[in-house]
């Protein structure tokens, strides 16, 4: 942050590339030689001893397999380098404990991308208002989709610039990513009310002030059956399903260890565009809603959840009036609720609440998940059994009996936590308030 007020923000933007049949060819043969480089500097890089020139080393090794391997020489040198650094940053997260290992790079199960390190080659030039030109080394110039004013032209600066790209193939095409880096104004502090948020399966998003954000697609069919395809129109379900069961019948005349046909691999890439469209619609769906509440709310209070021991699938148990039979123990059921949970990707809006809520000025409030479901909003008083089902909350206290919708019921608890001193994270800090982020206050009053 400067001393004028000023903070520097880097984010990306993606933009979907328009390409001929030889671009995409050209930019495929490049996504396949930083992979092989990758899948080539993996064993070195553990084979040879530490040493300080080590960097070197792998720098001068791939400089020469450029030279030597015909397939290596059709990546820019630039992008042959980012696949070093790109290498070197993973272990980095490795030792840090924030990522595994790097590993061997498959053909069909890594995710094909070209690192474009320097902006200034890029030369993006305006041309239309729905379309922009862009130059990739060694392809040329091509369209990409333009959705958003870059600082391009007369707009870039040193402060305001594209510092770089990144081409990423997905089931619906090939993708570039720029990163930007801009130097805008501190926000004024956001005077909106504070709301509390509980991310549900029938409700996406409860507000404490009944605000819920709903995206009208129900998590269960009328048979009870959590729905996979749920962004989907019922023609694309339709089709989707009719790929699957292709897709399965194909499968069946391939023998074990056989490479799967053409046909095979084509009906998998349908299935995934489908795939990928519905994840896209949801993704727009949390953007537009998550940009909703960081502009309309000054303090957004969620809960501090364990995501993936509440996704951890049940373990069965053992029937003891019969030996070596296991009980399902609600499995089925149990895969459908982590399904709806992972559809609904909680974590993501979090993330996305985090950062929006700070560029508009307010904050974002974590509280201790436990109880918020089982307590009642309007007496205090807690006791499992007063969660009747997924959707309704009863208080089984006989001086209150309050009944609402329990998502809702949640977020007036999670609410309360804020407003008493129970806050874990708060992004960012309010020092005003005498709390710091990522440490918890105690509050004057017991819950």
């Amino acid at each position: 942050m400067g001393e004028l007020g000023l903070v520097k923000r880097q984010f990306g933007h993606r933009a979907r590339l328009a390409l001929s049949p030889a671009e995409i060819r050209l930019i495929d043969d490049q996504a396949h030689a930083a992979r092989t480089l990758w899948n080539c500097l993996h064993p070195w890089w553990q084979m040879t001893p530490k040493s300080d020139t080590k960097l070197s080393l792998a720098d001068a090794a791939i400089r020469q397999a450029r030279k030597d391997l015909d397939y290596l020489a059709v990546l820019p040198a630039q992008a042959a380098q980012a696949v070093l650094k790109t290498y070197l940053r993973a272990w980095v997260n490795c030792w840090e404990g924030r990522a595994s290992e790097p590993a061997y790079k498959g053909r069909f199960r890594s995710a094909m991308s070209v690192d474009i390190p320097q902006g200034r080659d890029l030369n993006i030039v305006r041309v239309h208002r729905r379309w922009g030109m862009v130059n990739l080394p060694k392809v040329g110039r091509v369209r990409f989709r333009w959705t958003k004013d870059l600082p391009v032209g007369k707009r870039a600066d040193t402060d305001n610039r594209i510092t770089g790209a990144r081409l990423v193939k997905d089931a619906l095409g090939w993708h570039i990513a720029f990163r930007v880096q801009s130097l805008d104004r501190v926000p004024e502090p956001h005077r909106g009310p504070e709301v509390g948020i509980d991310a549900g399966v029938n409700i996406p998003l409860a507000l404490s002030n009944q605000d819920h954000q709903d995206h009208g697609r129900p998590p269960r069919l009328p048979d009870g059956t959590a729905d996979r395809d749920k962004w989907l129109t019922p023609k694309e379900k339709a089709k989707l399903l009719r790929l699957e069961r292709q897709a399965a019948h194909r499968k069946s005349f391939r023998k074990r260890g056989e490479m799967a046909s053409r046909r095979l691999r084509h009906t998998y890439d349908q299935i995934k565009q489908l795939r990928a469209k519905a994840t896209r619609r949801a993704m727009d769906w949390q953007h537009q809603t998550t940009t909703y509440l960081a502009r309309t709310y000054g303090v957004l209070v969620v809960e501090r959840l364990n995501i993936l021991g509440m996704t951890k699938a049940p373990q069965p148990k053992p029937d003891l009036e019969q030996p070596g039979v296991f009980l399902h123990n609600g499995a089925r059921a149990k895969a459908g609720l982590n399904r709806a949970i992972a559809q609904e990707a909680w974590g993501r809006t979090v993330t996305m609440l985090t950062y929006k809520s700070a560029r508009y000025g307010g904050r974002l409030v974590q509280v201790p998940a436990p109880h918020t479901s089982q307590r009642c909003s309007a007496c205090g008083f807690t006791t499992p059994s007063s969660r009747e089902s997924q959707e309704l909350f009863a208080c089984k206290n006989p001086a209150c009996g309050w009944t609402a919708n329990a998502d809702w019921n949640a977020a007036r608890n999670i609410v309360r936590l804020y407003r008493i001193g129970h806050v874990i994270v708060e992004v960012p800090a309010a020092g005003r308030r005498g709390r710091r982020a990522g440490k918890t206050v105690k509050p004057a009053a017991a819950m």
